[in-house]
């Protein structure tokens, strides 16, 4: 505000000051024409100026008289000229002898002229007077004059008692202006007149809209202002503001309350019927005027709506306990004990919670069952005549359960005395509930997805109160919540039972037979879901032993299906004596091409992905190769009791479709090393990252060397696992053992058939050492085809290898690829028949590729039924396939 007129105050000096500069100069402008004028008419007329210019000599008589009269006067300049426009006479001698520039002939004939122009001096303010001769001819002129340039100088000789004048006026306004500006924004607290005005109207507002009212009274006890709440409450009318408080009908109490101006809190004043809370304060604390401000509040309708409040927050703190409790787990007999628990005791005293048999296996209710089972009771007591958990419960057609199950609604019992369809149930009983103290009942049915899985009752026992039907609503919010829970647990039990089951029957069972490994295994399934977790322990060719472990995105049924699926395949390509990075390569290309095949319409993978570590042993040479598809590596315990992790290259996951190769490691294992292959879910638990898990693992491998691998698995899972795992477990420790020299028996075949001989010898000599005497015939049979066969198709070096283990191995390498295929030789072939001999007396037979070169192995048992053949028998063999 004090701005604006400061603002207003300097435009109106600006203007009166330029107002009174050009008013000066129009003056001085006015003057100097005025003056010009008198200067020369008074010269004109002045006696001898005709004379003078007849004289011979004008100029030496005029111009003394000229500079004078310049000079006096206060003009410029001051001039005589003749007829003809000529100066005879000039104040500025340089113009005498020149000729005026004005047009003479309004002079000439007696006129004066007055003019602004410009001359020799600049510009000017002029006048131009007629000289006439005594006869009243015009014998000359005479002119004055003044330039602008002192018209100007004497506006600015005036300009310093301007300036001060309104300098003076500027400060007496602006002195005005603040003392305005200081008294309104004392008044007004600094606020600007929209604020003024909002502020009014919002004060206007929140005073007569409050459910709380408000009465101002001034220091001589009379009413300012009533809003309309306190109308309301001490029913007064508009025209009651002004009056004094004795002369509102109020009671006597009340009226000298508010005349007095006391303070007053929570006092509770009789009005109209009515009990008020009465608060009252003074107004002139701070700095205020004088009086009182008296809030009053209807106590009655307060408890009235305290109640209703109250009964809405009991039923919300049911409702948000059940939503909060509820649900919790996926287990059916739990989900029931959460729904008894969570509105007992605010609710209900008791709560008693019976399901279908099938609901509790995870089954789908028929909806004709007439017998439930007690899943679930909850109460202020532990003893009770309800009947107990697990206990099947009876219905009857006149029962209120059997009314909830058919209707699908919740049946409200009031009065269990009156109640004669539930008395008739079970009379003894039911006469044990009501000398308990059992006095109302609501029966809900707990209903999903269309589904009546069961029946949930609430009792009350010590509160006197009944239930009423806004407690049967809030019973079956309660339940609707918790049959969805139960129904999803129940889903969720059948899903588990069948991924469960599933994944049990893929895995493997008994071991199979060897003795190059001493290995122990477990498998613990998730609490919350079955994974695709699995292990193998496969044998192969020359002694060797393939380990296993891996792990299949996801959980449920699909991952325990497709964990099956994998194992699988991984003994169909291990069959083929593939190394660990080329048999992962093979089932990352499965894994791709099953994503491929069974994408869903949504484009989401039937396979998320896989991990898995494939590992060979040889307990020939004690080398242990592995390779891992994005699997957590081994551990390896080494026989002094020292546990490490051996850096095994990690290679993306099986279906990642990366395409980098996967990388294969070789390990030395001594005797007596423990070789632990796991799955992720063993170090990741909870919130533990994988290293400290693996710490955890390496501590609790390391030390006692001579445990056993079932000691080492029982050690594992109690330091790494103190509960049931939240996602499932496979660990496998496998102890290595090395075959006995003596058991091997080595020979290298020079490139001569005659060899064969020799070789066949020195086998029989071995076979009889090792007191393999019975089957020697059949040994040297396999041997002759196998050597021969390499001999002629094979290149060299060639060598052989018998190996003693569960049983006999017959091994024939050489440096060739070409691989022999056993096939049907016709009546006139001379061979072909060797292989075919080959397969029928060798238990198995098969080919594996070396990196240069290949082997082809024979087993055969070392016992029991290992005799030689019959002559017979070899025709009958041959004559199938001369046919």
């Amino acid at each position: 505000m004090f701005l604006l007129q400061m603002a207003v105050v300097v435009m109106l000096a600006v203007g009166a000051v330029v107002a009174l500069v050009l008013a000066a100069g129009r003056d001085s402008n006015r003057d100097a024409r005025d003056r010009s004028l008198a200067v020369a008419q008074g010269f004109a007329n002045s006696p001898g100026i005709a004379a003078a210019l007849a004289s011979p000599d004008p100029t030496a008589a005029l111009q003394p008289s000229v500079e004078r009269a310049a000079r006096n006067a206060d003009v410029d300049f001051v001039g005589v000229t003749n007829r003809d426009g000529v100066y005879r006479a000039n104040s500025v001698p340089d113009r005498i002898g020149l000729r005026t520039t004005t047009e003479l002939a309004p002079l000439l004939v007696g006129h004066t002229v007055r003019e602004q122009a410009v001359g020799s001096l600049g510009p000017q303010v002029r006048a131009y007077v007629p000289v006439r001769a005594p006869n009243g001819s015009v014998v000359g002129l005479v002119t004055a004059g003044v330039t602008l340039k002192h018209v100007g100088d004497r506006v600015a000789e005036q300009m310093p008692a301007l300036l001060g004048a309104i300098a003076g006026a500027v400060v007496l306004m602006t002195g005005g202006a603040a003392l305005v500006s200081r008294r309104l924004l004392r008044q007004t607290h600094g606020l600007g007149p929209a604020e003024i005005t909002k502020m009014y109207e919002h004060h206007d507002a929140v005073l007569h809209s409050v459910k709380e009212g408000i009465l101002i009274v001034d220091v001589d006890a009379r009413l300012l202002l009533a809003n309309d709440e306190a109308q309301r409450l001490l029913s007064l009318t508009p025209k009651a503001q002004g009056l004094p408080v004795d002369e509102l009908g109020l009671p006597s109490q009340t009226a000298d309350l508010l005349a007095s101006g006391r303070v007053a809190t929570d006092e509770v004043h009789p009005v109209g019927g009515r009990l008020l809370v009465v608060n009252q304060r003074p107004t002139n604390r701070h700095g205020g005027p004088g009086g009182s401000v008296t809030t009053l509040r209807d106590s009655t309708e307060l408890e009235a709506l305290s109640g209703k409040v109250e009964s809405s927050q009991k039923r919300w703190k049911v409702l948000y306990g059940a939503s909060v409790s509820i649900g919790t787990s996926l287990e059916v007999t739990r989900t029931a004990e959460e729904l008894a628990d969570a509105v007992v005791p605010d609710f209900a005293d008791f709560v008693t919670v019976d399901l279908a048999e099938p609901v509790l296996r995870g089954g789908e209710p028929t909806g004709s069952e007439r017998e439930l089972r007690r899943a679930a009771t909850a109460g202020i007591r532990e003893e009770h005549p309800l009947l107990a958990t697990g206990e099947p419960i009876g219905l009857t057609s006149s029962a209120p359960q059997m009314e909830g199950l058919a209707g699908g609604r919740g049946v409200l019992e009031a009065d269990l005395r009156t109640a004669t369809r539930w008395q008739a149930q079970d009379p003894e009983r039911t006469r044990q509930i009501l000398d308990y103290g059992f006095h109302s009942l609501i029966i809900v049915p707990l209903s999903a997805r269309g589904v009546v899985l069961g029946i949930a009752g609430f009792w009350r026992s010590e509160r006197p109160e009944p239930f009423e039907p806004d407690d049967l609503a809030l019973a079956e919010e309660v339940t609707v919540q918790a049959a969805v829970c139960i129904d999803n647990a129940r889903r969720y039990t059948r899903e588990h039972t069948v991924a469960e089951t599933l994944q049990r029957s893929l895995l493997p069972g008994d071991l199979p037979r060897q003795n190059a490994l001493e290995v122990a295994h477990r498998y613990l399934s998730a609490h919350a879901k079955v994974g695709g977790d699995w292990f193998d322990v496969i044998t192969l060719s020359g002694a060797r032993v393939a380990l296993v472990v891996g792990d299949v995105v996801g959980h449920g049924v699909h991952a325990a299906a497709t964990m099956g699926r994998l194992r699988t395949a991984v003994h169909n390509f291990s069959a083929l004596d593939l190394p660990p990075g080329e048999l992962l390569a093979h089932l990352d290309e499965l894994v791709a091409r099953i994503d491929t095949d069974e994408a869903t319409d949504d484009g989401s993978a039937a396979v998320t992905g896989a991990t898995c570590l494939y590992a060979i042993y040889d307990q020939v040479t004690g080398d242990c190769a592995l390779a891992r598809a994005g699997h957590p590596p081994p551990a390896v315990v080494h026989p002094d009791g020292t546990a490490v992790f051996p850096d095994v290259p990690v290679s993306p996951p099986l279906g990642a479709g990366s395409g980098l190769p996967y990388e294969t490691a070789r390990l030395s294992l001594p005797v007596g090393s423990r070789l632990v292959l796991f799955t992720d879910g063993l170090i990741e638990y909870r919130r533990r990252d994988i290293d400290t898990g693996l710490g955890l693992l390496r501590a609790s491998l390391t030390g006692r060397p001579q445990r056993t691998p079932e000691q080492t698995c029982r050690d594992i899972l109690d330091a790494m696992l103190p509960g049931r795992p939240g996602d499932d477990v496979a660990l496998l420790v496998a102890r290595t053992k090395r075959l006995d020299p003596a058991q091997v028996a080595e020979w290298d075949v020079p490139d001569d058939p005659a060899a064969v001989a020799t070789i066949r010898r020195e086998c029989a000599r071995r076979l009889a050492e090792w007191e393999l005497e019975e089957i020697s015939f059949i040994t040297e049979l396999i041997l002759s085809e196998l050597i021969t066969n390499a001999i002629r198709y094979g290149t060299q070096p060639v060598r052989v290898r018998l190996l003693k283990d569960l049983t006999l191995i017959c091994e024939v390498s050489d440096a060739s690829s070409t691989s022999p295929h056993m096939r049907r030789a016709t009546a006139t072939d001379e061979g072909g028949r060797g292989l075919f001999l080959v397969a029928q007396y060798a238990e198995r037979w098969g080919t594996r590729y070396l990196p240069r070169g290949k082997v082809i192995w024979t087993e055969q048992p070392l016992h029991d039924g290992a005799a030689e053949p019959s002559a017979v028998q070899v025709d009958a063999l041959l004559d199938q396939w001369d046919e």
